[in-house]
């Protein structure tokens, strides 16, 4: 016989799931009316407020169309001698694996839009983590894969910093037991330094 916290897991884990969809619905309307290059007002924000330190082997990510664009910030890094890494999308179930990247390099298509650069496996100390929405407890609600919230548990002493737009924040996310916070989040407007 069930327990009646066993019988209403089920239920909590639906309604979790509705909360999140229609948080992507929120969130996806929200981010139509930004502008990708506002990427350039980002990355004054991430190497004044909260740059990687020194040496750091930064992860970030290929941007899709209408997310902010990560390129000015990834330029950046390259020039401030940054090894800069990019996801490789595992199998459905794994957590993501890294390769390094460098401007110019050669990439291969990916699912969902992506590409990946062919360079060695590298693993980062500081991730550029894409969203779909944020709050500033450090929540944040990814496209619903739950690569990254996968991937972080196996980075624990990495930094992680949500790149977004503004219009992206939520007063509240809907988590559950596997989602995984951030350290801060950069968006056009500056960084917000998480608070639990």
């Amino acid at each position: 016989m069930q327990t009646p916290t066993a019988m209403a897991a089920p239920h909590i884990i639906s309604g979790l799931a509705e909360a999140k969809r229609a948080a992507r619905i929120r969130a996806l309307a929200a981010r139509a009316g930004c502008d990708p290059a506002w990427g350039e007002q980002l990355a004054e924000h991430v190497l004044a407020e909260y740059p990687p330190p020194p040496g750091a082997v930064v992860a970030g990510f290929w941007s899709l169309p209408g997310e902010m664009s990560l390129f000015p910030l990834l330029h950046a890094l390259h020039e401030r001698n940054h090894t800069i890494v990019l996801p490789v999308t595992p199998p459905l179930g794994q957590p993501l694996t890294f390769r390094r990247w460098k401007p110019g390099d050669a990439m291969e298509r990916e699912p969902f839009g992506t590409y990946r650069p062919l360079g060695p496996e590298a693993k980062p100390d500081f991730l550029l983590v894409p969203l779909l929405a944020f709050d500033r407890h450090g929540n944040r609600l990814g496209y619903g894969g739950g690569y990254y919230d996968r991937t972080l548990p196996t980075l624990p002493h990495a930094t992680t910093l949500g790149c977004a737009f503004a219009a992206q924040e939520m007063e509240e996310i809907p988590v559950g037991p596997t989602d995984v916070k951030l350290h801060a989040v950069a968006t056009e407007r500056g960084v917000i330094f998480c608070k639990d």
